[in-house]
């Protein structure tokens, strides 16, 4: 149906339109459609394959029971660009509690392939670097994921959130400094 996430065709916008719009068979067809792109984009965040499925599950779920909130004003991409985004971050954070919990009960026995991979370790420092951007400075963590992550465009960016291109600009050049400067003082 779309070639990639960030040129969703028109069939897809329109289906995500009559989904929004209360057309319940356009829902299943859209959730199917949109499988394939939310796995890819929230295995971009959790590089361990269960974690992933997790994350995209619950993003599937959301758009299930939030494709009310779609209101198109921006294109239904960025909109489950934000959704799935969101979900990887919060299942992230989720799995940081449980394994501070867990490691104070009992220490596992198999070496945990997201500590030991360079790749999942550079996953995991871009999730804390965006947490951090996201406690000091959460106006520029959208921007930049949707930019960056997204690969939407700086027009489409500044449809999406609602806001001028060149604080879109702005926001996603300052976001970009501080989380440089995160990952290299690690």
């Amino acid at each position: 149906m779309a070639n990639t996430w960030g040129s969703m065709n028109d069939e897809l916008e329109e289906l995500a339109a009559r989904a929004a719009g209360g057309d319940e068979a356009a829902l299943p067809e859209l959730l199917q459609a949109i499988r394939p792109q939310v796995q890819r984009r929230v295995a971009k965040f959790l590089p361990y394959r269960e974690d992933a499925e997790e994350a995209a599950q619950d993003t599937l779920m959301t758009v299930a029971t939030k494709i009310h909130t779609f209101k198109g004003t921006g294109t239904f991409a960025g909109w489950l660009t934000i959704v799935a985004t969101n979900q990887a971050r919060q299942t992230y954070r989720s799995l940081k509690r449980r394994s501070v919990e867990q490691s104070a009960e009992v220490l596992p026995e198999a070496v945990d392939p997201r500590t030991t991979s360079v790749i999942a370790g550079s996953r995991l420092d871009l999730l804390e670097a965006l947490e951090q951007l996201e406690s000091h400075h959460p106006q520029l963590v959208q921007p930049l994921v949707l930019r960056d992550l997204g690969a939407l465009t700086y027009a489409e960016i500044a449809d999406e959130l609602q806001i001028p291109l060149g604080t879109v600009k702005a926001r996603i050049h300052q976001a970009r400094k501080e989380v440089a400067q995160r990952l290299t003082a690690r």
